[in-house]
């Protein structure tokens, strides 16, 4: 399992700076609150929160056939947009990279978590994922923020097509934002993926941790927006739920079903859900 690091074992490495202690209260703090507002649930959705078939539908083309952001002024702005339907053709080898301001207990916690997942997310899709130690193309950062002002260097060798606004929004990722995806396609097809990062920031406490995994690696297999009508789901901005739910192992599901086709646009895709969201249900598909 890789065990990457920026620079230095953590043991000799720097102390973290006052700017990361205080990030890390801050989510802390957030994380708290939630709880005790009863969200950052882990129950994957009860009998309080019914969905049907029809709004399987509908939540499926928000998430899967509408962009949550659009470049302007190399810069990423909210702008919910039509989009086309996107996913992995290839099998996903995961890498993992490590801030040399992780500790190893926490390292070891995370790649269990990433390595469970990523079982779950294959049984889910058919795509065969893997964690490797060379030539990851869906790359994982565990870092705090010390270390994510310095890691672009490292993100270029890693992606080398990757785009300064990427390597930017990474560098500079605002304390609001608690961890992000960004998936890129092929060179050869705009629809297939062919990588991936994900930031997450090691500030975040254990729920938060295992909460952003779940997100972002479901997020970057091609549900790439949010939903305010989605429910139980985690790609829902309102923090009601922490993990993948059963709504969302539903929408994995139809986004791999072989009935849809890359590039697939909302009007394409849309005479076709209802029969792939009946199977589903069903446990058909």
């Amino acid at each position: 399992m890789p065990d990457q690091v920026v620079s230095t074992p953590a043991e000799q490495g720097p102390a973290r700076s006052a700017e990361s202690l205080r990030l890390e209260a801050y989510y802390a703090s957030i994380q708290n609150r939630l709880l005790a507002q009863g969200l950052l649930r882990t129950d994957g959705g009860g009998t309080d929160v019914p969905f049907s078939e029809e709004t399987l539908v509908q939540d499926f083309e928000r998430i899967a056939l509408y962009d949550e952001y659009t470049i302007r002024n190399n810069r990423f702005v909210a702008q919910q947009t039509p989009s086309h339907l996107r996913r992995w053709q290839q099998p996903i080898r995961i890498g993992l990279l490590f801030g040399d301001l992780v500790d190893m207990e926490t390292r070891a916690k995370d790649r269990a978590n990433v390595a469970a997942y990523a079982q779950r997310l294959s049984r889910l899709t058919g795509v065969p994922i893997t964690l490797t130690n060379t030539n990851a193309n869906f790359h994982i950062l565990f870092l705090h923020r010390d270390e994510q002002k310095t890691v672009g260097p490292e993100l270029r060798k890693r992606v080398p097509r990757l785009s300064p606004v990427v390597i930017d929004e990474i560098v500079n990722s605002p304390r609001s934002t608690f961890c992000v995806a960004y998936a890129f396609s092929d060179a050869e097809n705009s629809n297939a993926y062919s990588a991936a990062i994900i930031l997450v920031k090691a500030e975040h406490g254990d729920l938060m941790r295992l909460s952003c995994i779940h997100e972002e690696m479901a997020q970057a297999m091609g549900l790439a927006n949010d939903s305010p009508a989605a429910r139980p789901s985690i790609f829902n901005d309102d923090e009601e739920f922490a993990l993948l739910t059963r709504h969302d192992e539903m929408l994995l599901r139809m986004l791999y079903d072989r009935r849809l086709k890359l590039g697939m646009t909302p009007e394409t895709a849309r005479p076709l859900l209802p029969a792939i969201a009946a199977d589903v249900m069903r446990g058909n598909s």
